[in-house]
């Protein structure tokens, strides 16, 4: 009886700790302003995560510590040394709500949160050391000046590039090409000596060593510590938030489904009791999302604006299952990997941070 009342007093005190907003629904919490909402790091998980990314730097001999805050995605500023992070790696209830809102929540789970880490830490070393103004890092990488595109066109099976983020994010950008090469070799236990062996992304890795090696113990050229865009200025509501980023990661409303849905669908008279179309796509719809997303490297927010309007276009058309669900089923994750892959190549591919 007395560990039943320890348990429920310590299920109210959790219940007591919690802020207003992590009890309302969705569509109430949307109207809260960002900067509303009260968030910090210490004594999130967000937070061990990042002590964790420190010791990897440590063990690394970096002496560097790249300070962090909330702000409204993940980057790393130009000039300023540091780490922003999206608000809602900092509650889960927030990651619930981005969940919803964008169909996946960016480094959700520790592996990717630590790739994202890693990775902007290699940003946030290059700005404090300026790095990138070294000659030999020019001639490995490119020059950072070069313009950075709104989006970009990759090619999946170049070796010149290492893999860490999804979407060959190596291949955007000079600068990620550095920080992605960084990412790979800072992670604990990386046998990246024996991944690219044979690649040419091999020589960007022992560049890094040797880059790492010669600012060992060096004090940092920049070392403000501004916190751009932090959560406590940033006055948009959620719901206005994610309008901008639907916005962001949208797709075209002039594109054409008909030719393809009515290959493999039918609204041919004989099939009307049928099952329709647009029932077995959102079936469908958990599974293509996450497999088409892992095939393509897109968001599986892109995807998921696909499948939707391959929905309500079907709906429009009346259209039916009129073959077997299996062969189906096969046929429309490839229209739907091709429709995908068709806004990557035609320049919807994004860029993220």
């Amino acid at each position: 009886m007395a560990g039943q009342r320890t348990k429920i007093r310590s299920h109210v005190k959790a219940r007591q700790s919690q802020p207003i907003w992590a009890y309302l629904d969705d569509g109430d919490l949307l109207d809260w302003r960002i900067c509303d909402l009260g968030l910090r790091i210490p004594g999130t998980l967000l937070a061990e995560r990042i002590e964790r990314l420190y010791t990897e730097m440590h063990q690394r001999g970096i002496t560097f510590r790249p300070h962090c805050w909330l702000s409204d995605d993940w980057f790393s500023p130009d000039g300023v040394p540091g780490i922003a992070i999206p608000f809602f790696m900092a509650h889960p209830r927030l990651a619930r709500l981005e969940r919803n809102q964008m169909a996946e929540v960016e480094g959700g789970n520790k592996d990717w949160c630590m790739r994202i880490l890693r990775h902007e830490a290699g940003h946030a070393i290059d700005t404090a050391y300026r790095l990138h103004r070294r000659r030999s890092w020019q001639e490995v990488f490119g020059k950072a000046s070069q313009p950075y595109p709104e989006d970009y066109e990759p090619k999946p099976y170049s070796k010149s590039y290492v893999l860490n983020l999804e979407s060959w994010y190596a291949q955007s950008h000079p600068t990620e090409d550095y920080a992605e090469t960084f990412a790979v070799w800072v992670k604990p236990r990386s046998r990246w000596r024996a991944e690219y062996e044979d690649w040419p992304a091999l020589q960007k890795l022992e560049y890094i060593g040797e880059l790492m090696k010669d600012i060992a113990g060096k004090k940092a050229a920049v070392t403000t510590r501004e916190r751009t865009d932090s959560v406590s200025t940033l006055r948009k509501t959620l719901r206005e938030h994610y309008a901008e980023r639907r916005t962001h990661y949208g797709i075209g409303e002039d594109d054409d489904y008909d030719e393809d849905l009515l290959r493999l669908f039918s609204n041919a008279p004989e099939y009307r009791n049928r099952r329709s179309a647009a029932s077995f796509l959102r079936q469908l719809k958990p599974e293509a999302r996450r497999v088409v997303a892992q095939w393509t490297g897109q968001y599986q927010y892109t995807v998921n604006q696909v499948i939707g309007e391959m929905i309500e276009r079907s709906r429009e058309l009346s259209l039916k299952v009129h073959r077997s669900e299996k062969k189906t089923r096969q046929d429309a994750l490839v229209l739907l990997t091709v429709r995908t892959m068709h806004y990557l190549q035609d320049g919807y591919h994004k860029m993220a941070m």
